[in-house]
């Protein structure tokens, strides 16, 4: 009897690891998006990043002191590779959300702008990005948001 209890124990401390949700076949998906939006920053290849954007886009990145549409999105990313700089980043995946035709991911991004002398000033900052799936499955961001991290870096 005190063996089946052993067992019953592991079994149920095994449980949570063993079932834990693995992430859908959606959220890989999104989240190579993601990837793919910051090799296209990385490359400056503005036509495919513009890709990923709705037409109907309104977010809030945290460079901009208000609101922008998709018209705007790669305003951000002329200034510094007009003077030459490249960009050196690292994402942190974090959470994502998919709820039928929209999903909500979430991570952190380490970047610097590097410039022609090899020097730029590190940053952090957390994006959260709500995607819209059409009629023929393909997802964009139709609306988000980013802001830098707090001290801690969160």
């Amino acid at each position: 009897m005190t063996r089946m209890i052993r067992v019953a124990i592991v079994i149920v401390l095994l449980a949570p690891a063993l079932f834990a949700a693995q992430p859908s076949a959606d959220a890989e998906k999104l989240w190579s998006q993601e990837k793919a939006y910051w090799q296209y920053v990385q490359a400056n290849d503005l036509q495919k990043y513009r890709t990923l954007w709705h037409a109907d886009f309104l977010g809030w990145p945290s460079v901009s002191p208000e609101p922008v549409r998709k018209d705007h999105i790669t305003d951000w990313i002329a200034p510094h590779t007009s003077r030459g700089e490249s960009l050196k980043y690292d994402l942190e995946r974090l959470t994502t959300q998919v709820t039928g035709n929209l999903a909500t991911v979430t991570y952190r991004v380490r970047l610097t702008w590097i410039d022609r002398n090899g020097a730029g000033q590190p940053s952090t900052i957390r994006v959260i990005h709500t995607w819209l799936r059409d009629t023929g499955g393909n997802w964009q961001i139709i609306s988000g948001m980013s802001a830098p991290t707090n001290a801690e870096g969160h």
